[in-house]
């Protein structure tokens, strides 16, 4: 297993070998494309962490979270994990932060843990990779994306509180 990652570079040198493909001038190519790419998308990133940052800033965070407690608590999500459910679709790192203050508040093998632990999971970030795909592409009339995602990880959250509840 350790010599996966050598092997498959040794394996992508001979193929470029024998198609007669230069790879130094590939990979060029390649990382020509990838700064391309970071700068395009640098705008839309920003503009997410400045979301993030005032959400959480702002307290509004906490008063979402608290108005949300008798909803999410019927759909079977624990109070300690509503921030969370809230924050994954925004931030990557933020929301491994909280994972990683639930798991020492409670415990790994609490039940609050094992959601938290399980929402980071099974969802993701949904507005950092809509900023990056729209960035990318020509038609902007994606706005079906955004609702649906969000969905989506409302539904992940509700079925990992419900598979950690009987295990």
């Amino acid at each position: 297993m350790i010599y996966f990652i050598p092997g498959l570079l040794l394996l992508t040198v001979i193929a470029a070998a024998v198609k007669k493909i230069s790879v130094y001038d590939s990979f060029i190519v390649g990382a020509k494309e990838a700064v391309k790419l970071t700068f395009s998308v640098l705008p839309y990133l920003m503009s997410i962490f400045v979301m993030v940052e005032l959400f959480s800033a702002s307290g509004l965070s906490e008063k979402i979270c608290g108005a949300l407690e008798k909803p999410f608590s019927a759909l079977g999500i624990p109070k300690e994990v509503i921030e969370l459910v809230l924050l994954r679709p925004l931030s990557g790192s933020g929301s491994l932060i909280l994972t990683e203050n639930i798991l020492k508040t409670y415990g790994v093998d609490s039940y609050v843990a094992r959601c938290g632990a399980v929402i980071s999971g099974c969802s993701d970030t949904v507005f950092y990779i809509v900023a990056v795909y729209l960035s990318k592409i020509k038609d902007k009339k994606s706005y079906g994306a955004v609702p649906i995602a969000l969905f989506a990880n409302l539904c992940g959250a509700i079925f990992a509180c419900l598979i950690c509840r009987f295990l």
